[in-house]
């Protein structure tokens, strides 16, 4: 999220005239995690967000749920109204883990009472699934067993919903990098079976490129747009989509270890280690008007390093797509990365 030259100034700020304006804003959902930096963002900018979803809970392979809340987060959500939805997940988005919950009888079941209760009994406003890393042939046992979750839950009062890896099309596409990619992370999901049980979906349109990718935009403007065209064309309403937006970064490098050997890594990273990073390379990031990014590219001793960098002006670009296609509102991963600019472009609730 940045400003270049690219991205006209009054187009900048008709984005924020309309986000503080007294039109109906969107729905905010902020994802936090439990490092000290996320609890202390979502302390400070609660009257901005409608939904707080913490990344703390964990479902195991016998369907037991662990994890726990910061009361801190917990009290000032109460406080300031903000809706509190944690997020249940495989472990390590572990795929051998979801597979058992998702066709074990007895995990399955005692999964989906435990989804319940944790709701139920903490009086929490809501679930939301970070089921993740999910081969394609799971895709009829997972649509159903969320189906079955969003029942339980709306049962005790509580929302059901599902962050999912978002696609372009049913194709699987034209290399083993594009397959293994559409067969474990993007193929299980059932958007419109999901829209049809849940109250809505978290469609995460960044990670476009990721460690295990060349480097690119976190999640570029264009692609995000394919990814919305879709599924919005498979008949999902625009009222259960919450827009995927990154707050996180993403920087390249050259590595070594023993194991692997000599490789680029890719590593998400905050804005202000973003920041830090081009001002001890000396490195002035330039605008790419297409993907609605800026980027920057250095040598470090003849080797080139690449980031892709999300500011306040790349949120104000991509956040557009929210009101161009009347969406209920935006998902952003995650509390803590953030520019702080950010703030000043998201009207208080």
């Amino acid at each position: 999220m940045r400003l270049s030259p690219g991205f006209p100034a009054a187009a900048a700020l008709l984005v924020a005239a309309t986000l503080t304006s007294g039109a109906q804003a969107p729905e905010r959902l902020w994802y936090a995690v439990g490092s000290e930096q996320s609890t202390q963002s979502f302390l400070a900018h609660a009257d901005r967000i409608s939904i707080v979803s913490p990344q703390v809970f964990v479902v195991d392979s016998f369907g037991v749920i662990t994890g726990h809340l910061d009361p801190r987060v917990v009290e000032t959500a109460h406080a300031k109204g903000v809706k509190l939805v944690p997020l249940v997940m495989n472990p390590g988005f572990d795929q051998p883990t979801i597979h058992r919950i998702l066709n074990v009888a007895d995990a399955r079941e005692r999964a989906l009472a435990n989804i319940v209760a944790l709701c139920r009994d903490n009086h929490f406003d809501g679930i939301q699934f970070d089921i993740e890393n999910v081969n394609v042939a799971d895709k009829d046992v997972l649509t159903s067993f969320m189906r079955e979750s969003a029942t339980g839950l709306h049962r005790v009062g509580c929302s059901a919903s599902a962050a999912v890896v978002p696609r372009m099309s049913d194709d699987p596409g034209p290399t083993s990098y594009h397959r293994w990619i559409f067969e474990n992370w993007r193929g299980a999901y059932d958007y419109k079976a999901l829209a049809e049980s849940l109250d809505f979906i978290s469609y995460m349109t960044y990670a476009q490129h990721t460690g295990g990718s060349p480097p690119g935009p976190v999640a570029g403007y264009t692609w995000m747009e394919d990814c919305l065209k879709f599924v919005l064309s498979l008949g999902v309403p625009p009222s259960k989509i919450s827009l995927g937006m990154p707050s996180y970064s993403d920087w390249w490098y050259p590595t070594f270890d023993t194991r692997d050997g000599a490789r680029m890594r890719g590593n998400d990273i905050s804005y202000a280690k973003a920041s830090s990073l081009l001002t001890a390379h000396n490195a002035e990031p330039k605008w790419d008007d297409h993907d609605k990014s800026d980027y920057a590219i250095w040598s470090e001793e003849g080797v080139n390093e690449f980031l892709w960098r999300e500011d306040a002006r790349t949120f104000a670009a991509k956040l557009e797509l929210v009101s161009k296609y009347h969406l209920r509102g935006y998902s952003v991963w995650v509390l803590g990365m953030e520019d702080p600019e950010v703030w000043n472009r998201v009207q208080r609730r």
